[in-house]
């Protein structure tokens, strides 16, 4: 099995991934460094001072982080070839697919420690035998982000039993290299953070409004205590105003003209204060304690009693509420 037959699935799962959406967790980078063998067994044993055991190595990958802690990588990697010292003594060369659990602890804001363990499906080429098998590999390594789609790796990852004791000689390999990562949307690194101080927001100060007083004055027809439908609309602000503000006391006096006898005028001065009271009280549901009513008779013409004009203006109720501060 060639190279290319390596390559060429994995080619195809970086392009997909460099065609993935932000959101996608995906990463793929290669990696470059060096090889060298230990551990010899079977037909190569023997033979360690005709070889040189160190070569370059190194390869590609593609991983996919299911949390930030843990990822899923696989990958072609190329081991080199262990060669004889001696003209035509022949080589040992290794390559095959990862594929391997990789394990992240964030050691600061944008590094990172890691290690790997998982297995490789390699082919070894030795003295014109083949051998295709899979092998136990681990590794560990320390990874520095630039940004969060880009870092570098250092790394050293040790591959175990490679090939066969009869027919190619079996190995040990041990890689060490540098690698580069481009990663489209990956996790950025868990940045620890301390829990900012709690501050205690500034005490508002409450803003006191001054409400205005409402007065108004109410006319009545000659001796009648009848309220009219004009007189009701005009005590609408009055009544929102004890709605509103539950502590808010009204006061209700009526008046006279001068006609007819003192007795009876302040006794329909009364009444007519009492039907405005009933009024606010029975259709706005206002405490009765609220409300102060008073009956001046025709001691308080606010006009002349010489005629009809002045007179219609002293027959009237007088509805008050002071004013006062509220806080809010």
């Amino acid at each position: 099995m060639s190279k290319f037959t390596y390559v060429l699935p994995l080619a195809l799962l970086i392009s997909g991934a460099a065609q993935a959406v932000s959101d996608n967790p995906w990463y793929a980078g290669a990696r470059i460094g060096g090889t060298h063998y230990n551990n010899f067994e079977g037909i190569i044993k023997g033979a360690d001072d005709q070889l040189d055991k160190d070569d370059f190595g190194g390869g590609v990958f593609v991983g996919y982080n299911f949390v930030p802690w843990f990822a899923l990588e696989g990958g072609y990697t190329h081991l080199g070839k262990l060669k004889s010292k001696v003209d035509g003594g022949g080589s040992f060369e290794t390559q095959g697919i990862d594929l391997v659990g990789k394990f992240t602890w964030q050691a600061m804001e944008s590094f990172d420690l890691f290690a790997k363990a998982g297995g490789y499906g390699y082919k070894v080429k030795a003295g014109g035998e083949n051998k295709n098998g899979f092998a136990p590999t681990a590794g560990v390594g320390a990874e520095y982000f630039f940004t969060n789609n880009l870092s570098t790796r250092l790394e050293y990852q040790y591959y175990f039993d490679l090939g066969d004791k009869d027919k190619t000689g079996r190995i040990d390999a041990q890689f060490y290299g540098i690698s580069l990562v481009y990663g489209w949307g990956a996790p950025a690194p868990v940045a620890v953070v301390e829990p900012e101080p709690v501050v205690e927001a500034a005490p508002i100060e409450p803003v006191v409004v001054q409400v205005e007083p409402l007065t108004e004055l109410l006319p009545f027809g000659f001796d009648s205590n009848a309220l009219s439908q004009a007189d009701i609309d005009r005590l609408q602000p009055i009544a929102q105003r004890l709605v509103d503000y539950p502590a808010t006391e009204l006061f209700v006096i009526g008046h006279t003209d001068s006609r007819g006898a003192e007795a009876y005028n302040q006794k329909l001065s009364v009444e007519r204060a009492d039907v405005v009271a009933g009024y606010l009280a029975g259709h706005f549901n206002i405490d009765a304690n609220r409300i102060k009513t008073e009956g001046r008779g025709e001691t308080q013409p606010i006009a002349t009693n010489d005629n009809e004009e002045g007179r219609a203006q002293n027959r009237r109720v007088e509805v008050y509420t002071p004013g006062f501060e509220v806080q809010q």
